[in-house]
């Protein structure tokens, strides 16, 4: 049985823009269970953070907060998606490669 690799962040993922150009982009080769497990938390932060704003009428501080911890989160899962969505685009190449050559 063969061991399959780790999952890992890509990095091509941009998260906060400025003037046009991305500020942040996801770190490669973290792991992409700790990943998503701090997108995770940082969703549940902007969850907690978006019901304060809700109620917080002399300042808009919570709910840029939640905007930039959504931004990350999204950065975050988007990154994860790519590495588990390319991994599954490249295997039937791979294996359609391995029949015509056979054939």
């Amino acid at each position: 049985m063969t061991e399959q690799p780790e999952l890992k962040t890509i990095g091509l993922t941009p998260a906060i823009y400025c003037a046009d150009q991305a500020l942040f982009h996801v770190t490669r080769d973290v792991p992409l269970g700790d990943a998503l497990a701090m997108a995770s938390d940082f969703l549940f932060l902007a969850k907690a953070l978006s019901k304060d704003a809700a109620y917080a009428r002399d300042t808009d501080y919570h709910a840029w907060a939640a905007h930039y911890l959504t931004s990350m989160s999204k950065a975050l899962v988007d990154d994860a998606v790519k590495v588990l969505t390319r991994d599954r685009t490249c295997a039937p190449a791979s294996r359609q490669a391995g029949v015509k050559a056979e054939g």
